[in-house]
Parts: C-alpha cells; sequence; structure tokens
C-alpha cells in the first residue's frame, strides 16, 4: 500500500466541528449502556427568550388563522335578480379552501419548527467498544465520479483510526480495470456485482444501476464478516475521528445506525453555498429533534450501520430515495432477539465533507429527486407504517415528510388564487387591509425571528457566524416549481430513476434549458395573469404583489445565470 496524502480539508475549521457533541465519555461500569442525550433548550443561556418568541410565533400564526377564515369574513354578494353568473360564487367557495389550507400550510411550518427547537438534542458521545469487525465502504459509478475524487475519498478513508478490524471497500459498479488498478495500488478492497444476474434486477433489494443495489450486494457476499459498516458517498472525504465518534453508540443494541451532517467542501460557487444553507434546518435542528424519539432519518451521505439491523429489514430499501426509506423500515421494525424497536442517532459531528451542486442544473436534479422520493415514500412505504410507528416517531417522521408537498401545494394553491381572482373576480374572504397586513406581518416577521434564532445552532464550518441564512431561504423558494413539477410526476405515476449528481469537473453545465420548469411557470405568471388582471380589471394589490414576486422566483435563476455567463465571456 502506498501513502497518498487527501487535500480537501484544508481550508476550514473541521476538527472543531468534529466534536460539537462534546468530548468522548466512557460507559458507567456494570450498568448496561443507553444512549444519552443533552437538552439544547435546557443548554441555552437565553431559554426563557426562546420559548416567548416560540410562544408568540405560534399564536400570532394561529390567531391570523383564524381570523381571516371567520364566517363573517367569507365572501358573499347579493344577487336579488339572478344575474350573478354560476361561477364566480364557485370560484369564491374555492378560494375560500386553499386560503384555509394555505393558512393550515404555515401553521404546521411554523408548529414543525417550534417542536424541532422543544425537542432538539445531541447524543454524549461515548468511546466504541474496542475488537468489532468493520467495514468502511464506498461506492464508484465509472464516467460519474472523478477517479481523482474517489482516490482521495479511499486515501482519507485509509487515514480512519479504529481500535480493531477496519477494511476499507470500494464498490464499483462498472468493474473498471483502471479502479481496480487504483485499488490494488492502494491496498483497497475491491467489489463489484458487474456480470452476475442474481445482484442485477429490475427491481427489488438488487435493483441494477441503483446505489441501494450495489450495497444490497456487497451485504450479500461480504456482509457476515463484520460487525458494522460506515459509509460515504464518493464525494465524501471521512476525518480521521469518523469511527472514533460514531461506533460508540451502538453500545446501546437499540441502535440500528448513526448518521450525520451533510456539509459541502467545494464552497467556492453561489449555487453550491446556496445549496448548503438551504440545509440548515435539517441538519441542524430537524435531525436533533429526532433524537427525543429514537428517529432521526437515516442519511446515506455518512453513517454507520449495524449489520445484523439491516440485514433483518432485507437491506436498503428499493426507492431513489433510499436513505429515507430504508430509516422508516428500520424504525417501524423491532429486533427480534430484544423484543425492542430499531432505533437511530444523529450526531451533529462534521465527521466527513463532501461536494455539493456547483451549477444549476445538478441543485435542480438533486431537489428533483430529493422530492420524487419523499412522495414515492408517501403514496407506497409510509402510510403502510402509520400503526407500527410508535405516536413521537409518527409526529416526527409526519412533519419531516410533508415539508415537499406542503411547499408544491402552497405554490399551486397560490397561483390558482390569483388565477381565479385576476380572471373571474373571485374572492375568498372579504377583511380589512389594514388589520390583515398588520397580522401577516408580524407573523412573518416572528417566523424570521425564529429562523434567525436557531441559525446559532448551525453545525456549518462553512457559512460565518452570525450570518442570516437568507441564501438557504431564497434557495428554498426559488426550488418551489421543481417541488410542483415532481409532485405531478408522481401523481401521473411517471417512471423515476436514481440518477448519480456529477461531481468535481463532471459537473452538468446550465444552459436555457436548464430552466424550462421555472420559464414555463414566468410565462404562466407574466404573460398569463398580469395581463388577465389589466384585460378584466381585476387588479388587487396582495394578487399582483404574488404574482409579480413569483416571476421574480421564476426569473431568478434565469437572470442570475445569464449574468454570471456575461461576466465570464
Amino acid at each position: 500500500m502506498r501513502p497518498v496524502e487527501p487535500t480537501k480539508i484544508i481550508l476550514y475549521d473541521y476538527e472543531r466541528f468534529s466534536r460539537l457533541a462534546g468530548p468522548v465519555t466512557e460507559p458507567e461500569p456494570g450498568l448496561p449502556y443507553r444512549v444519552r442525550y443533552r437538552s439544547m433548550l435546557a443548554a441555552e443561556p437565553h431559554r426563557v427568550r426562546a420559548v416567548l418568541l416560540m410562544t408568540a410565533a405560534l399564536i400570532v400564526e394561529f390567531t391570523m388563522m383564524v381570523w381571516l377564515l371567520l364566517p363573517a369574513h367569507w365572501t358573499v354578494r347579493p344577487d336579488p335578480y339572478g344575474t350573478l353568473p354560476w361561477y364566480v360564487p364557485a370560484a369564491d367557495r374555492a378560494m375560500l379552501v386553499m386560503i384555509a389550507l394555505i393558512e393550515i400550510f404555515r401553521l404546521v411550518s411554523v408548529i414543525s419548527n417550534v417542536h424541532a427547537m422543544l425537542a432538539a438534542r445531541d447524543p454524549v458521545p461515548v468511546a466504541p467498544e474496542p475488537g468489532t469487525r468493520v467495514a468502511f465502504i464506498t461506492t464508484c459509478v465509472p464516467g460519474k465520479e472523478p477517479l481523482e475524487m474517489v482516490r482521495e475519498t479511499l486515501a482519507a478513508a485509509l487515514r480512519v483510526r479504529h481500535d480493531g478490524v477496519l477494511h476499507v471497500w470500494l464498490l464499483d459498479e462498472g468493474d473498471d480495470p483502471e479502479i481496480r488498478e487504483m485499488c490494488e495500488w492502494m491496498g483497497v478492497r475491491h467489489f463489484s456485482r458487474r456480470g452476475v444476474p442474481h445482484w442485477n434486477q429490475p427491481k427489488g433489494a438488487f435493483r441494477a444501476k441503483t446505489k441501494h443495489g450495489n450495497y444490497n450486494s456487497w451485504l450479500d457476499a461480504h456482509g457476515d464478516d463484520y460487525d458494522f459498516f460506515v459509509s460515504v458517498d464518493t464525494d465524501h472525504v471521512p476525518l480521521p475521528e469518523f469511527c472514533e465518534r460514531m461506533l460508540g453508540y451502538f453500545r446501546d443494541p437499540r441502535v440500528a445506525f448513526v448518521v450525520g451532517p451533510q456539509v459541502y467542501g467545494n464552497y467556492t460557487s453561489a449555487v453550491t453555498k446556496a445549496a448548503e444553507s438551504q440545509q440548515f434546518l435539517f441538519h441542524s435542528l430537524i435531525q436533533r429533534a429526532g433524537n427525543r424519539y429514537g428517529a432521526p432519518m437515516f442519511v446515506g451521505t455518512n453513517n454507520a450501520v449495524r449489520i445484523r439491523a439491516i440485514k433483518r429489514i432485507g437491506g436498503l430499501y428499493d426507492s431513489i430515495t433510499e436513505d429515507m426509506a430504508t430509516g422508516i423500515e428500520f424504525h417501524r421494525s423491532r429486533d427480534p432477539e430484544t423484543g425492542e424497536r430499531w432505533m437511530s442517532v444523529y450526531t451533529p459531528d462534521v465527521l466527513a465533507v463532501g461536494e455539493g451542486p456547483s451549477s444549476w442544473t445538478d441543485f435542480f436534479s438533486q431537489q428533483l429527486r430529493w422530492s420524487r422520493g419523499t412522495y414515492e415514500t408517501l403514496l407506497t412505504q409510509f402510510w403502510k407504517a402509520v400503526f407500527q410507528l410508535s405516536p413521537g416517531r409518527l409526529f416526527n417522521y409526519t412533519l419531516m415528510v410533508t415539508f415537499y408537498p406542503m411547499s408544491a401545494l402552497n405554490w399551486l394553491l397560490a397561483g390558482l388564487s390569483a388565477t381565479l381572482f385576476m380572471a373571474v373576480g373571485g374572492s375568498g374572504v372579504i377583511v380589512p387591509m389594514d388589520v390583515w397586513l398588520m397580522l401577516y406581518g408580524d407573523a412573518a416577521l416572528l417566523q424570521v425571528m425564529l429562523y434567525t434564532w436557531n441559525r446559532r445552532h448551525n453545525v456549518s464550518p462553512h457559512e460565518p457566524e452570525g450570518s442570516s441564512g437568507v441564501a438557504g431561504m431564497v434557495m428554498s423558494a426559488l426550488s418551489a416549481p421543481i417541488y410542483v413539477a415532481s409532485l405531478i410526476g408522481a401523481a401521473l405515476r411517471r417512471p423515476s430513476r436514481f440518477v448519480v449528481t456529477p461531481k468535481g469537473d463532471s459537473a452538468s453545465p446550465d444552459r436555457l434549458a436548464t430552466f424550462r420548469i421555472h420559464l414555463w411557470w414566468a410565462l404562466i405568471f407574466g404573460a398569463g395573469l398580469l395581463l388577465a388582471a389589466v384585460w378584466t380589471g381585476h387588479v388587487h394589490l396582495v394578487m399582483t404583489l404574488w404574482a409579480v414576486l413569483a416571476l421574480v422566483i421564476c426569473l431568478g435563476p434565469v437572470a442570475t445565470w445569464a449574468w454570471n455567463s456575461r461576466g465570464a465571456r
């Protein structure tokens, strides 16, 4: 084996962020080990302010929803002569329903954030049990990941510390001779399922050309040789303490898997920076709230898994977002040896540094796949697990899996409401504008304050301390049309497939076709709604502002790309 120095982890203070959960402790002698946690709210020096902020945000949002939907505010149109077209009151009733749904979604969003603040917990790190057999796994799809990137990940994996057996494996989807030679040169174990019909099926656990099929094939061939496997995506460089800070939680026999946060080391392009900021709430707060119920979501980018547990549930689940689907299978199942439900642990420690999408094309592709996987999980898997999840886990998972559908439906319902108003003058409610602006402004301000307050728990070593996270909020807004397209595809049952996000120099270039979904919506809101409002005379300040804002959201990525392309030329 020849030494190869990793080069990616050099620019930021990853060492400090790899210890966010605190120092490693020793388990209490003579007692069965159970994972211990620290409440983030209890450790907050200004927790009274935090509680007041949470309470105010909930009360104001709930008050606005109830006030807006009072029967006294419903639109009533006197029609003593019967001349009112039938479609106008029908539009009024439809708009009332849509306004109610939008307000319910807003309230659910606040509840989700408040719940995460109350439930968030960090695990107390514990030293791993010595002598365990561990496989370090990463995968490679020749032509999708640059060979240099694979080499750097493997070089870092070879430096991971573990008091026991640790073998580094590369799961090569293409059985590439050059990759085989590189593995032999580095002293890495090579595995490929290529050419084995049993491991290349059209669907199921061994589905061809999928990440989960690749992993399950390795588990079938070599899983029994190890107690645990730790894994990272090919673009993720693990830190030397990866095993030391993840494997200790497996001293608790209930723990099926441990996951860490995802951060992007290629923190250079504006798209990458905003994409990481967009994930702030999930990795910094929502996953920590999952610790309250022993059920953080399984994340495929960097994790540790008990092999006995994953073989009990039949391997990684067949889905384009196999990580979330597999996590649900874990959390709905019991260990037959103990009769207890499997649990998981989320550590805020940054133990691997990856690469994020650096172009709009790859970012939209990523968001399309993540949202489509969530919709498919809801349609085919989650509803079956409802009665097998504990109430706490069900509540926590429900808040997580409703993010994409609520974002998509909010966009659709707001657009349809504006269409009904500007086309036929539909109006669901009639309220004093000054009171509405006051309540809406207060509710929006409190939500922003809630978001800003939680930024102090950010696990990203890249974003400057005290940063507002505005880029992440903007990125979520810009993704709404993508979530709608994904929802329509799932509802129509259009085929979906796993797509490896191109990495490094293989990043997909942006072109005008990249923004086809946004341009289509821009045509609706620009040439459609605004022109229709002028033509029909149905002009209202709020509806007009919403249509203009939607137009800005649709054209924003296009304008940014055009400006950057002009600067590059």
